[in-house]
């Protein structure tokens, strides 16, 4: 897969921080806190948004890494609601830009497979941004597997290699596994997965009756509304207490373990609810205790209907 590096050489982490939290449930003072904390554990690979928290997101991140640019890997992605057009894309880099205090980003994402525009436009538009400096590397997320195949060819065309992709992965939500993984294997694209804890579910909060986005968000209880999810969740603490650690930083190694994974995104509304997360950084998994937790839950069928090659 490819390799991403920092301005200054320095491979990027093997997991990377969403601050997605940043100016909703964490404010300036958490945001920056939890930049610390990742920063102390080795963490150098950062990830926000144009549609985050109404531009916050990127502000909040942007203060808090100025006084290290070459040292951090910082990813955004352009406008979900705009159309992934020349203009739009030209015009949703130059906010983020503002936004970040940067004159370039690190990595900028197309932040979904626009049916209604020719990915030539698109890429067309990132190429152009790339040749002026802007941008460093390329990214797509939320993109079938076909769709990144096609990505591929049609960036090609405009000298332009796609770097990365951001698709949902975690050990509810395996999906992935079927083409996702195998086609940015084969197409040298590195993996860099969100919500590996499924939206918080597999750190066995909800087992235990406590609320959270599964409860109050609908798309949250849509997603992870199935039983079998619930029950390997709610089998997750068990399990880890039979090793000395927390349900969230297996749920997290267990992400990361996956030779195709060039990084999990990792984040949290404050250092204290981080701490698991981060641990799973030096957690030494074994091959039979990930088979262990591979086995909670059921293998994604295969892409063609022929079952008994399975």
């Amino acid at each position: 897969m490819t390799q991403l590096f920092t301005r200054s050489g320095t491979p990027a982490s093997p997991f990377c921080f969403g601050t997605m939290q940043f100016g909703s449930n964490a404010d300036q003072a958490t945001s920056q806190a939890l930049y610390a904390a990742c920063r102390d554990a080795g963490i150098n690979f950062f990830d926000t948004a144009w549609a985050y928290t109404d531009g916050k997101s990127e502000t909040y991140l942007g203060q808090a890494c100025a006084d290290e640019l070459d040292d951090v890997l910082i990813a955004t992605k352009i406008s979900f609601e705009a159309p992934q057009t020349r203009d739009a894309i030209f015009k949703s880099t130059e906010t983020s830009l503002s936004r970040l205090g940067m004159d370039s980003v690190d990595l900028m994402y197309l932040h979904r497979f626009d049916p209604d525009t020719p990915l030539e436009a698109s890429f067309e538009a990132l190429a152009t941004l790339k040749q002026q400096g802007r941008i460093r590397y390329v990214g797509i997320s939320n993109f079938a597997a076909w769709q990144v195949v096609k990505a591929c060819h049609v960036a090609a065309q405009f000298d332009l290699k796609i770097d990365a992709l951001q698709p949902m992965y975690n050990l509810v939500k395996r999906q992935a596994e079927v083409e996702i993984l195998p086609a940015c294997r084969d197409q040298h694209v590195a993996v860099v997965p969100y919500s590996p804890l499924g939206g918080g579910l597999l750190t066995g909060k909800y087992a235990q009756g406590a609320g959270g986005r599964l409860k109050d968000v609908d798309m949250y209880t849509k997603r992870y509304d199935v039983t079998w999810m619930h029950e390997a969740a709610a089998a997750l603490p068990g399990i880890a207490a039979e090793h000395d650690t927390q349900a969230a930083t297996l749920a997290v190694a267990w992400v990361a373990m996956n030779p195709n994974v060039a990084a999990p995104i990792i984040s949290a509304r404050s250092v204290e609810q981080l701490a698991p997360s981060l641990a799973a950084l030096d957690f030494d998994m074994s091959k039979a205790l990930y088979d262990r937790l591979t086995a909670l839950t059921p293998a994604p069928p295969p892409a063609t209907d022929r079952l008994e090659e399975a």
